[in-house]
């Protein structure tokens, strides 16, 4: 199976250039079976990564446009009366799907995210009296812009918390994009081809969960967790008066089937302080909310967790 990783990351690099960590960020959630926040402004091959994955894998793939005026039924689907029959006969929504990408999530409803964010967690969707079990695998992606942009609205925490990690994208460097450019205007860009079958992903996510952590190292992320909630005990003064609530269980849940997958990834038999030194920002960066103080001192959340992984390096 590892192979089939090196061919993976392979065929999606036709299309994706630059961006190796949102790929690899992707692909541990994938693997590992989690949800993912994409956070970047737009044109940044956010959606491409996505269907270029989805492709590889052979995986259906549904991309929703969040506005302010989609509703829950647009996304689970909903009954629709036969005058002929007399019967109301299921029409499923986006959600019945393999890859779910819900683009600029932060422009819908609360209600329409609160819908999205339920079948997130339970795997299934309730229409009128029936429940139906989501297909696996099922990852749900969602992008959002920056939150001081017109329009948008910012998730609330309990809520922000059901995704396993938050990815942050950047602009390509200026090599990245004149390579970019030159591919685009020549049409240069190979088609993705499928290299993995779904039956590979799922036993992928098998071997996943095999993989060996050391209790060492189980015990740092509880720690790390633990001091994201109470820093003083951990020798994070500093943190005291910024930090406002810590990380979640949740959260210690989300980073060793973050870290299994990395390793993973780095096609490596156990975990290794490397593996958390890679997930520690994704997985917490949305789960730390900081005081009013942190806000006005201009502290960000990797702000915070730079000075967490610092503080209690793994000796």
């Amino acid at each position: 199976m590892k192979n089939k990783v090196k061919q993976l990351k392979a065929e999606i690099s036709k299309h994706i250039i630059g961006h190796n960590d949102m790929i690899d960020a992707i692909l541990v959630g994938v693997l590992s079976q989690g949800h993912i926040l994409i956070e970047g402004v737009p044109g940044l091959a956010k959606t491409t990564a996505v269907n270029a994955i989805a492709q590889a894998i052979g995986l259906d793939f549904r991309r929703i446009q969040f506005t302010a005026d989609l509703l829950p039924s647009d996304i689970l689907g909903t009954e629709v009366y036969h005058p002929k029959t007399e019967e109301f006969i299921l029409k499923k929504g986006a959600i019945f799907t393999h890859l779910l990408l819900c683009d600029e999530i932060n422009r819908s409803s609360a209600k329409v995210q609160s819908a999205l964010l339920e079948v997130m967690q339970e795997k299934q969707v309730t229409i009128g009296n029936d429940s139906f079990k989501l297909e696996e695998p099922f990852c749900v992606l969602a992008t959002q812009n920056p939150i001081d942009q017109e329009g948008t609205y910012t998730l609330p925490e309990a809520q922000l918390d059901r995704f396993m990690m938050k990815i942050i994208v950047e602009y390509n460097t200026e090599i990245e994009e004149f390579e970019i450019a030159k591919k685009a205007s020549n049409h240069t860009f190979e088609p993705i081809v499928e290299v993995i079958h779904k039956t590979d992903l799922l036993h992928m996510q098998e071997d996943v969960q095999n993989i060996y952590i050391d209790d060492a190292l189980t015990a740092h992320i509880v720690k790390l967790i633990f001091a994201t909630r109470n820093p003083s005990k951990y020798g994070l003064e500093s943190l005291e008066n910024v930090i406002e609530y810590g990380a979640s269980p949740r959260a210690t849940i989300d980073m060793i089937k973050a870290v299994k997958a990395s390793a993973y990834l780095r096609e490596k038999e156990q975990v290794s302080p490397i593996d958390i030194a890679l997930c520690i920002k994704n997985v917490l960066r949305h789960r730390i909310v900081l005081s009013y103080e942190a806000q006005v001192e201009n502290i960000s959340t990797d702000d915070v967790i730079d000075t967490l992984s610092k503080t209690m390096e793994i000796v």
